[in-house]
């Protein structure tokens, strides 16, 4: 199950610059903690530009969500093996490019993996691990290529019986994509939306200045692991240690790689720095299930985009553009203690 975790990203220095206002609103969205602020010379004008991108992330979820059934994902879910569903050009787009992101990751990134839902739950009542039996039939069913799409009547068929599509794993960066476009369209000066693991800046804060940001500790998710200063970008985590089930004293994460269909390993967080929530969404997922070496293999070929990955011996690794600028280890030899800076492209 690809979820995006909630990943603690620390605002700073926001302080009063000139005649600005800033509105922030905090709220559970697509099974995630939203948080929105607008920054404008007008505190009506911030207020109306963050209820119109709430507005915007509640037609998103209707949009694509597979667990409303009037969407039209658990219609194209129902008719699997059976029909194409007709759907709305937007969702026809978005599958297209998820589509499309499959084929970037060799099939790391996949929103069929949703089938494999059936077998992981990982919730409480999750005491033991599927059969091999089960994994094989959910490995029969997972696949980007029996996705059918005909672009001359925008419709949608998955091949197999019981194939199901989901977009847990890119879909709270498109809202965060949709409601940022809201705001700007608004013609206010800055804003920000975090969606749980997903985060998208535009503009300036009220210091006029930049957006910092702290990536959470995966030892301490209420900690600030690294840190970095950003203008208009989005950054995107994805983590092993907010869902996941401990079974006979094994961590299994909630990313699960769609080959396979068990949980990925091997990494504790990764985190993608890209112009695009949307991208930067599923490319977090990919990353995590291709591993360290060729996931950043894959993203050094990638322009404007960088990764920073921690893996399970608390190890950073670092694509070619994404430079350590400071780091400082307090007298407290606890890693969580640890300091980073992080220039872009500098």
């Amino acid at each position: 199950m690809y979820v995006k975790v909630a990943v603690v990203f620390f605002l700073c220095s926001l302080q009063l610059f000139s005649q600005q206002h800033s509105h922030s609103e905090e709220l559970l969205l697509m099974g995630s903690r939203f948080e929105i602020t607008a920054v404008s010379g007008s505190q009506t004008l911030s207020q109306e530009a963050v209820t119109a991108s709430i507005e915007e992330i509640h037609r998103i979820e209707h949009l694509i969500s597979e667990y409303d059934p009037t969407s039209q994902v658990s219609e194209i879910n129902r008719k699997a093996g059976i029909a194409p569903v007709m759907v709305d050009y937007e969702l026809y787009s978005l599958i297209e490019r998820c589509i499309k992101v499959s084929v970037l990751t060799d099939g790391a990134f996949d929103i069929s993996w949703a089938g494999a839902s059936k077998i992981w739950r990982f919730d409480e009542e999750m005491t033991a691990l599927p059969s091999s039996e089960e994994i094989k039939n959910m490995t029969g069913i997972v696949g980007y290529s029996n996705i059918i799409l005909n672009r001359q009547d925008t419709s949608v068929f998955l091949k197999l019986p019981g194939m199901k599509i989901g977009f847990g794993a890119i879909g709270k960066g498109y809202a965060a994509n949709k409601a940022t476009a809201v705001m700007k369209s608004m013609h206010i000066s800055g804003g920000i939306v975090i969606a749980g693991g997903d985060l998208v800046t535009f503009g300036k804060p009220l210091n006029g200045e930049h957006w910092t940001i702290g990536i959470a500790n995966p030892e301490n998710p209420r900690e600030a692991l690294a840190w970095l200063k950003v203008d208009e970008t989005a950054v995107v985590t994805s983590g092993n240690y907010e869902k996941f089930v401990m079974i006979d004293g094994v961590r299994y994460t909630h990313i699960i790689n769609p080959k396979t269909c068990l949980p990925a390993s091997g990494m504790k967080s990764v985190t993608i720095f890209c112009p695009d929530a949307e991208l930067a969404d599923a490319l977090s997922t990919a990353i995590f299930v291709m591993g360290t070496e060729e996931g950043l293999k894959l993203i050094n070929q990638l322009k404007a985009i960088e990764c920073l990955i921690i893996d399970d011996a608390n190890t950073m690794h670092t694509s070619d553009g994404l430079k350590l600028q400071f780091y400082k280890q307090n007298t407290d030899t606890n890693s969580s203690k640890q300091s980073h800076i992080f220039t872009i492209g500098q």
